[in-house]
């Protein structure tokens, strides 16, 4: 448990400490308020998740820290989490950027309606954790994993992406950016390709989803896709 907590408190720190740098230094600030509102709600709801897991379910928690590139086994993985990774940090490096020079106007109460567009996103990921003991930060199959179709995977077959997409597509007015909004659907672009070669590998390895699959047909949206 020890061990666990030094890496988790490692990883948060690392992600915390390349996200402040990629807002602020662009932005050439620090009176970017809307950056340090973001990194507030982005450190708060991360810190009572990790400790939700640490406490209820430390298995789940020691597997999402196993996370990015070099942690996939998949070499198309890799280059989808790569690509996701660089579309994380300009994720933030525009908006900093766009504060810097002043290209966007984002009303302030749409920039805090926003932010708590983010906390929602991250509410939906926690439920995706309580619901989910096996939900791996990398794509495997535990050898004692079993099928998981209640909760929020009754209406979606991947609830921890939905949410991440609204957690990210609700950055860029976090941040005070329009610059920014084309980002978020890059990422999700990457996302989707991630779930499509997951959900094959998923079909192979994890007994019963392919009628999973024809149970639940939509993958993010309930009654879109």
């Amino acid at each position: 448990m020890r061990r666990l907590l030094l890496q988790t408190a490692l990883g948060f720190s690392f992600l915390m400490l390349v996200m402040t740098l990629a807002l602020f230094i662009p932005a050439g600030s620090l009176r970017y308020w809307q950056g340090w509102v973001y990194l507030a709600v982005f450190a708060g709801c991360t810190l009572l998740i990790t400790a939700w897991l640490f406490r209820n379910d430390p298995g789940l928690l020691s597997r999402r820290v196993q996370a990015g590139p070099v942690a996939e086994t998949q070499r198309s993985q890799q280059i989808l989490q790569s690509l996701a990774s660089l579309c994380f940090i300009l994720l933030f490096i525009v908006p900093g950027l766009d504060y810097r020079f002043g290209w966007s106007h984002v009303p302030p109460a749409l920039s805090l309606i926003a932010a708590a567009g983010v906390a929602l996103g991250f509410y939906f990921v926690f439920l995706v954790f309580r619901e989910n003991s096996y939900t791996s930060a990398t794509i495997q199959v535990a050898e004692d994993q079993r099928l998981i179709t209640s909760g929020p995977y009754a209406r979606v077959r991947h609830p921890m992406y939905a949410g991440a997409g609204l957690l990210v597509l609700a950055t860029p007015l976090a941040l005070g950016s329009w610059a920014a909004l084309p980002l978020p659907f890059l990422l999700m672009a990457v996302i989707v390709l991630r779930l499509l070669d997951e959900e094959k590998y998923l079909a192979a390895h994890l007994p019963g989803y392919q009628e999973y699959q024809q149970q639940v047909p939509y993958r993010l949206l309930p009654g879109v896709w």
